[in-house]
């Protein structure tokens, strides 16, 4: 590896470590129903998070809901001994992308086929923790 590339993996790896996400790959959901319970934790602190997913009756809530479970646990694999709620954890920014689209074929009047589209999307999650701004009483 020449030094150019590996001075700048080294620099990648370092910007790395003080983000926290997790990612889902080829979710079998559209990516237009997944942004909707993706607009809706989108600067939420965690705790606050994990209840909304909990309690709304979407499918999609349910794989966003173990996502963020997952990213909680990969910041807590990166800090050790720090309490969650100390850390004043909050989702910091989700991404749903398209991913692949299979192509299928349904019966229509008079021997044609109509196209028909399964869409599947990719979800990441960023986790962020906030400054505790101390009031005084003045």
């Amino acid at each position: 590896m020449g030094s150019r590339k590996q001075e700048r993996a080294n620099r990648t790896k370092e910007e790395r470590k003080d983000q926290f996400l997790a990612a889902l790959r080829n979710n079998p959901t559209s990516p237009r129903k997944m942004r909707l319970v993706a607009d809706m934790i989108r600067g939420m602190e965690v705790q606050r998070a994990l209840d909304v997913l909990r309690f709304n009756p979407k499918e999609a809530s349910r794989k966003m809901e173990k996502l963020l479970m997952s990213a909680i646990s990969n910041w807590q694999a990166k800090n050790d001994g720090v309490r969650i709620e100390d850390s004043h954890l909050y989702v910091k920014q989700v991404f749903v992308d398209s991913a692949r689209i299979l192509k299928r074929l349904r019966p229509a009047p008079q021997g044609r086929g109509h196209r028909i589209k399964k869409r599947s999307n990719h979800v990441t999650i960023f986790l962020d923790s906030r400054k505790q701004v101390e009031k005084t009483d003045a």
